[in-house]
């Protein structure tokens, strides 16, 4: 893998956010006291694609110019895969928020990633 932030694609900014953005709603749901056999079950209700395709509606207007444009490179990134519950927009829209999450790993800013997943999962 490339060194920095500026070196990775959306691609590779994508497959971390998955990984980034999952470990977040598992640290969540361990935090919550969710009995551990149900804790698979209530981790799809955040990990899915059209659950991440509202997410990313959801905080859209509140990312600075800088965060959107990562945002849109992984929407608009063409994979040959796609969720088999989600359309082609809900899955590329999921894309563009583990993207988006994959960017602010890489770049260390882990308040700013707080502050977005707590706007992702909120109510």
């Amino acid at each position: 893998m490339a060194q920095g932030v500026g070196h990775l694609n959306a691609a590779e900014l994508a497959y971390l956010g998955d990984a980034v953005f999952e470990l977040m709603v598992r640290e969540m749901l361990l935090q919550e006291g969710v009995p551990f056999r149900s804790i698979n079950r209530r981790a799809k209700n955040f990990v899915s694609a059209m659950a991440q395709s509202v997410m990313y509606h959801k905080i859209f207007h509140q990312l600075s110019p800088d965060e959107q444009t990562i945002i849109k490179r992984g929407r608009n990134l063409h994979t040959c895969s796609r969720s088999k519950n989600a359309g082609v927009t809900e899955y590329r829209h999921a894309t563009g928020l583990e993207t988006l999450f994959g960017y602010l790993h890489q770049k260390g800013d882990t308040p700013r990633l707080k502050e977005l997943f707590t706007l992702c999962v909120s109510d």
